[in-house]
């Protein structure tokens, strides 16, 4: 009959290596908590779903800079998550993504944007337009929704940037003109 030791000896090195792995994930876990002391922006980012502190950080460390471009709707090209164009004459056909710039934060937006439409995401209007999105194009609906919605939170990430506000799940429209509810006697 074995003893339970005899199981344990040959694992023992993957055992210690396990152990160390845990350790050095800890220590980057604690650097990477450290950064949003330096950033104060990274809090501001961690507020949107999907969006912990090593996507925030890589974030703010690509962009570097919240004039990084000029226009928030900019930042999807920037990153390489808008569709690559070829026109000629009348034709303008769909292609794939661009995937320009930075590969690691486009990956890290994109597995945002799985959880966002993942079973788990918290209920919001950027979730609800993805969904709709997804059950709208057919075959390869959900990945383009998937590459949609990281597009779209690379934009709201770098608008939550400029303007230093929190995530609103459902925003209110801003007014056209304000001065049409002033009652004047």
């Amino acid at each position: 009959m074995c003893q339970p030791m005899d199981f344990v000896m040959p694992a023992r090195p993957l055992l210690n290596q396990i152990a160390a792995l845990n350790t050095n994930i800890r220590q980057m876990d604690r650097s990477i908590e450290q950064l949003a002391e330096r950033y104060p922006e990274i809090k501001i980012l961690r507020t949107a779903p999907g969006v912990g502190p090593l996507i925030a950080a890589a974030y703010v460390l690509t962009l570097d800079r919240p004039d990084a471009v000029q226009h928030s709707r900019q930042v999807g090209a920037f990153l390489g998550l808008r569709p690559r164009q070829s026109q000629s004459g009348d034709s303008d056909p769909q292609h794939r993504i661009s995937k320009a710039g930075n590969i690691y934060l486009r990956t890290l937006l994109v597995q945002a944007a799985h959880y966002v439409l993942g079973h788990f995401g918290p209920d919001s209007e950027l979730r609800r337009w993805g969904l709709k999105l997804a059950a709208s194009g057919g075959k390869r609906g959900k990945r383009r929704a998937l590459v949609a919605v990281a597009r779209k939170l690379a934009v709201i990430l770098h608008r939550l940037w400029q303007t230093g506000n929190g995530w609103q799940a459902f925003p209110q429209p801003a007014r056209k003109n304000a001065s049409k509810d002033v009652c004047v006697p």
